[in-house]
């Protein structure tokens, strides 16, 4: 084999023990018995024209053997309208509107695995039915920066809870036969010069923060595709980054699938033969709206590797090998029998769209209505006996939140707003005031709305405020350039279009105000105290309005939890205190500086108290935790049936070694559902740790008055840290304790345990 010095090929085929729809190990045999068969007739040139896209979003089959193409499509929300074959333009058809689901941050806010797999399987079947065989989804970078343009396409700050949501989903659209992408791999946490910058960032960063979450969707989930992300790690794009893709993920991880490149991520031949990237697709464009006129054959990993191998200097092993991992993923999903037919926008996919909307929606704040109702209930559930005019305010009560946002915008059958929601329920009672316009949602240009028109909009709301017994203002941010959008971030931490200043003025005339928050990013909230309650609703999709409704007027009693930690000012966060070499980078070099401090690890640690802390959520009900007791585990390799593997690894590592128990129970008047969090911290220890770390989490549902027990399990795995002098992973003896809580700062009990 002719490599260059340093270089690492994954050649071994890894053998795949099923095929994920069926479940059946001999369907998996088959699949690797049809791979190595199918090798064996091929030509060299069949083989590199698996490898480099044919169209926008399809990659070649074999047309003389009967293998078909490979069709992607944008996710992780929804199967994206109908893209022309070779442009970036929409093909316009008339049946390809959809179901829009949440945002992938709405689903971490839910901290429910259950929904998470109703997800991954409803939204799975909308791509099978459109003939779609890979999903460019989930995604489960890391939340580092506020202003990432890409944040509400992830699952939030934390690497064990993102790993958590992400696996259901990944397993219940992959049994439909629809291969989940998972995205980006790795350290795409900004959208600012993502083509070009180089991540520096500490090894112990790396794998206790960025790639737990991917390690987690390969190991448990079996994903079927990789899509490596624009950005450089060690210098090296991650598209075609040797030590992280075929070093980490097929060396280490044993992962079988192929790695698809973002669209324009490939940029040179050598490196993407030998760096183990598998399928380039969107080459020589930006991945949105460039385009070029060259063809297909002038791709990185076309003519040019066939060229490459032909000549000897790259061996036939590399090439087999990313031929092989292309033809796997085609017979699991194009040529896999077992593939569902799916459906599209049935009224079991929306009444999933709702759910997901309901229970990632966050309650932040509710306090008493002015004047007072003489008791102690909070402004919400609304109950419309109280208000004879209420007042609904905000560009977002009207604005489609399917649009927008980059690749990820969906074209729906329908979607119902927030305000049509509101109207549904509370009737003529509600009026509308725009307020504030944000424009049209546009790739890389914010559409500037005229000073004259935001003033008029302003001036009507506030005098529309005078009349009203309440208020409903419905803001946040959008999917527009410089907002929640791809290939930009925000500019600042405040809501834009005069909405903090707005929220302000409204609250001097009326102040009984319900600020309803659509964002994929935490924000400033200045006027915080000037409100009497506070919901974030990210995006919901189309039942937003159902959603939304439902958790007003207390239909259904909210339970959605921060996925993410709001701070009280941008400055705040880690990644602003190092200057532009934190963020967004200097010369296309940004430094990671705050290590492992990312989200709550660094407000907890350095005592820097938030807005809102990570996990943090109100309820309708009130709940109560009783004593938390602590347990040791004892394994026997040979007579505890509990340790499934009879291995020293799994004794030492997966087996349980203390189990945790804590009676909680529902002291309220309504039915609610309660997320109850574990955290580990080690109390001595040779480096430097957070104060605590989620380790574990469950959505339990109580009747009022109704108590139930909540167990965890606490492995070697959750007490460990990775140890950059050994380059492993490591667990000193010591004492420790088990915080369990409503949220990260919420906690109700703890409990000391020793490691020997």
């Amino acid at each position: 084999m002719v490599l260059a010095a340093g270089m690492m090929v994954a050649t071994a085929q890894p053998k795949a023990s099923h095929c994920g729809v069926c479940g059946g190990e001999a369907c998996g045999d088959a699949i690797e018995k049809a791979v190595e068969e199918t090798l064996a007739k091929m030509t060299i040139h069949e083989k590199v024209q698996l490898l480099h896209a044919q169209s926008k979003f399809t990659s070649a089959g074999v047309p003389r053997l009967g293998i078909p193409e490979l069709s992607m499509s944008d996710g992780p929300h929804g199967c994206r309208a109908e893209i022309e074959w070779n442009s970036w333009n929409y093909a316009n058809w008339t049946n390809d509107s959809i179901t829009a689901f949440p945002s992938l941050t709405c689903l971490a806010s839910t901290w429910n695995r259950e929904l998470s797999f109703l997800y991954g399987d409803k939204v799975s079947q909308e791509f099978a039915y459109r003939k779609k065989d890979v999903m460019l989804g989930p995604g489960t970078t890391i939340a580092r920066c506020p202003f990432n343009g890409r944040s509400f396409e992830y699952m939030g700050e934390d690497p064990y809870l993102a790993g958590e949501m992400a696996v259901p989903y990944i397993i219940a659209a992959q049994k439909n036969g629809v291969a989940c992408c998972l995205k980006h791999f790795f350290l795409n946490n900004h959208e600012v010069n993502r083509m070009t910058v180089n991540v520096n960032v500490s090894e112990r960063a790396v794998e206790e923060i960025y790639l737990p979450a991917f390690e987690k969707c390969v190991k448990e989930a079996k994903v079927w595709s990789m899509m490596g992300s624009y950005n450089k790690w060690l210098n090296r794009h991650c598209c075609q980054n040797d030590s992280l893709l075929n070093g980490i993920l097929k060396k280490r991880w044993g992962f079988d699938g192929a790695v698809i490149s973002d669209w324009g991520g490939c940029h040179d031949t050598w490196e993407a033969a030998t760096g183990g990237l598998d399928i380039e697709m969107g080459s020589f464009t930006n991945g949105m709206t460039a385009d070029n006129s060259q063809g297909y054959n002038t791709y990185f990993l076309a003519d040019p590797f066939e060229q490459l191998v032909r000549e000897g200097k790259v061996s036939m092993d590399v090439l087999n090998d990313k031929a092989a991992r292309v033809l796997r993923l085609i017979f699991r999903t194009a040529m896999n029998p077992h593939k569902t037919r799916g459906k599209l926008c049935t009224d079991d996919h929306y009444d999933a769209c709702r759910r997901i909307g309901e229970e990632g929606i966050v309650l932040l704040k509710n306090a008493q209505p002015i004047p007072s109702s003489g008791g102690k209930e909070g402004l919400l559930p609304l109950d419309a006996s109280r208000y004879a005019r209420i007042l609904v305010v905000g560009d977002n009560a009207v604005r489609n939140m399917s649009q927008g946002g980059g690749s990820s915008e969906l074209k729906t059958k329908y979607d119902i707003s927030p305000l049509e929601g509101l109207k549904a329920v509370y009737g003529d009672k509600i009026d509308f005031a725009q307020g504030y316009a944000a424009g049209r949602p546009m790739y890389a240009h914010v559409d500037e709305v005229p000073a004259e028109t935001q003033a008029k909009l302003k001036a009507e709301a506030l005098e529309k405020a005078k009349s009203a017994d309440l208020i409903i203002f419905i803001g946040g941010m959008n999917k527009n350039h410089q907002q929640d959008c791809e290939g930009g971030d925000r500019l600042t931490y405040e809501l834009s279009y005069g909405q903090n200043e707005l929220i302000e003025e409204l609250a001097k005339i009326q102040p009984n105000i319900i600020a309803v928050m659509y964002a994929g990013n935490p924000y400033a909230t200045p006027w915080i105290d000037k409100v009497k309650a506070l919901v974030q609703c990210w995006y919901l999709g189309s039942e937003s309005g159902r959603s939304l409704a439902n958790i007003i007027s207390g239909k259904v009693n909210p339970s959605g939890k921060l996925p993410i930690t709001f701070a009280k000012k941008k400055d705040d966060y880690p990644c602003f205190q190092y200057g532009e070499e934190g963020y967004p980078g200097v010369n296309d070099q940004v430094y990671y500086k705050e290590g492992i401090y990312v989200g709550y690890r660094h407000f907890d640690t350095r005592k820097v108290k938030p807005q809102f802390p990570f996990g943090f959520g109100l309820s309708y009900t009130t709940f109560k935790y009783g004593k938390a007791t602590i347990s040791e585990v004892t394994c026997d390799k040979e007579g505890d049936a509990s340790c499934k593997e009879k291995s020293e690894s799994c004794c030492k590592a997966k087996a349980p070694l203390y189990k945790v128990s804590i009676p909680v129970s529902n002291v309220g008047k309504r039915e609610g559902k309660e997320i109850v969090q574990l955290y580990i911290g080690d109390d001595k220890c040779s480096v430097d740790r957070p104060v605590k770390e989620l380790k574990g989490f469950q959505k339990i549902a109580l009747a009022p008055g109704e108590t139930k027990t909540v167990e965890f399990d606490i492995t070697l795995k959750d007490l460990q840290f990775f140890d950059e002098a050994t380059h492993a992973w490591k667990a000193e003896p010591g004492k420790f304790k088990a915080y369990i809580g409503a949220s990260e700062l919420d906690i109700r009990a703890i409990v000391p345990f020793t490691l020997k």
